[in-house]
């Protein structure tokens, strides 16, 4: 009886529990934000400065600093070059997008009262693309350790009734139930026995241990990883000046997400007590989600030339739902019947329950000395503690357990930029650095991103063209699957290069 309940949970549903992970805590936070070609150029250090559509995103208090009302957009192309090594194999891959990134306006309101210390409000609203997805890399080698391993550490220890198929029941049907009933592990651990990877010890129904049907120690594997998406916020900004000195603001920010992503995996050996001897192993994601933040921001004119800026970013609370697809097939030796190929396709789209998303707060403090109409040189540094981050809701086990982990795994990590820019009639010529220590106590997971800028401007009266050029790298550790003993090195390398009008309204 249990199993025939069982059966009609998994016809009828497949929203499914999912433990989400420190990879899409991190994943999903708002990145850096794009900008402006200025704002590029200068690599965002701008949080004393204002003036500029970006640096409102950086600190609301920049929208007072307009002298009249202002609109801007921006075109970028980003280029990514990736050089992965995995074992013993090498490869290069590249992957470019065109895209508008940033578009927006300012208006500014002048009090017309005279005898008040407020001198002007402004309001604004601005769209920034704060984290670009479009991404590719192949990662291939001849490794120790098969993709097996994956499939056993979802097995071992689950009821052998409790990843198969029942009797006439379909693949469709045994996935989907599978996963309405016990979750996503189990799946797993379905995919794994139903392509012959696992085999039981016994085949009772209450069988919990599991061995491989892949043996040897040498495999040849590639994996193709594939993405698209962005991370997009829109700012609703107010801000003032409050006598001559003082410049303060706030933005509330709309943050909404869209993220695809496809890998395939592919492993081969030649061992001849293997019975598995080829698998090809798909899954596609596909995550939507959206959000709200605010930031508090003020500028101060400490002298005529030297500013100074601070900002606090609240949190962003982030609701993320997801579905996935999978597909496997293997090679099976049968020196009785003849080799075969064991296809399991669920045909299912798993959709899973909303979760949560909690990233933490930052906390900006920025100084700029500005020579008169020739030029300016700026400072920001801003500290974000990652081990904060959290995934919610926290009365769920499995995302407290996840909570745990990143506490012990992230830490607190600062960015540091410089930018400065040197006028010459007309022309503007614009340069930055920047520095974001990584989230990571282990920095070989995620190191450091390093990069620098360069841009130039020409300025028409109520219209300027700026350009920009932005380069940063960054080396991390993708591991690919649970049980693979070595994760995939990939060398990023990232080039922006952003062309903004601008014009007064």
């Amino acid at each position: 009886m249990k199993k025939i309940i069982l059966l009609v949970i998994g016809t009828l549903s497949i929203t499914l529990s999912q433990a989400q992970n420190i990879n899409d805590a991190l994943r999903y936070s708002p990145g850096e934000i794009n900008g402006t070609a200025r704002f590029q150029a200068m690599s965002g250090a701008f949080g004393a400065l204002g003036g500029d559509l970006s640096a409102i995103n950086i600190n609301p208090a920049g929208s007072a600093v307009f002298k009249s009302s202002y609109a801007s957009v921006s075109l970028s192309n980003t280029n990514i070059d990736n050089n992965t090594t995995f074992y013993n194999g090498q490869r290069d891959s590249s992957e470019s997008n065109l895209d508008i990134n940033q578009g927006g306006g300012v208006f500014v309101f002048k009090n017309q009262n005279q005898s008040s210390p407020w001198k002007k409000f402004s309001l604004s609203i601005v769209y920034d693309n704060t984290k670009n997805y479009d991404d590719q890399w192949i990662a291939n080698g001849t490794g120790n350790s098969s993709i097996s391993n994956y499939f056993l550490a979802n097995a071992q220890g689950l009821r052998l009734d409790e990843i198969s198929a029942f009797d006439g029941e379909s693949t469709s049907q045994a996935y989907s139930g599978i996963g309405s009933a016990y979750g996503y592990q189990n799946q797993q651990a379905f995919l794994g026995y139903d392509s012959y990877i696992l085999e039981p010890t016994t085949y009772d129904d209450n069988n919990t241990t599991y061995a491989s049907n892949i043996a040897g120690d040498s495999f040849r594997q590639k994996h193709n990883y594939s993405a698209t998406g962005y991370n997009g916020k829109i700012g609703f900004n107010a801000g003032a000046q409050y006598g001559k000195n003082t410049y303060i603001g706030l933005n509330l920010n709309s943050h909404f997400l869209n993220y695809e992503r496809f890998t395939r995996f592919y492993e081969t050996n030649n061992d001849s007590e293997s019975l598995v001897r080829e698998v090809l192993f798909e899954n596609a994601l596909t995550s939507n989600g959206s959000g709200f933040s605010f930031q508090l921001g003020g500028i101060f004119k400490l002298t005529e030339s030297l500013r100074a800026g601070i900002t606090y970013d609240s949190p962003t609370w982030m609701t993320i739902n997801e579905e996935t697809t999978q597909y496997i097939e293997t090679l099976v030796i049968d020196d009785t019947n003849g080799d075969f190929y064991q296809v399991v396709d669920p045909n299912v789209i798993n959709i899973f329950e909303s979760y949560r998303v909690q990233t933490p707060s930052k906390l900006t403090g920025s100084l700029a000395y500005v020579f008169g109409t020739k030029g300016l040189i700026s400072i920001d540094y801003s500290r974000r503690d990652h081990s904060k981050t959290k995934l919610k809701p926290t009365s769920d086990p499995i995302f407290n357990a996840e909570n745990a982990y990143i506490e012990n795994t992230l830490t607190a990590a600062s960015t540091y930029k410089i930018g400065a820019e040197y006028k010459v009639n007309r022309f503007s010529f614009r340069g930055g650095y920047r520095l974001e220590e990584s989230p990571y106590k282990d920095e070989t997971t995620i190191g450091d991103l390093t990069g620098y800028s360069l841009g130039l401007g020409y300025n028409f009266g109520n219209t300027n063209l700026d350009l920009a050029y932005s380069n940063a790298k960054q080396d991390r550790n993708e591991q690919l699957f649970t049980g693979l003993s070595n994760p995939a090195n990939i060398e990023a390398d990232n080039t922006l290069v952003t062309l903004t009008l601008g014009f007064k309204l």
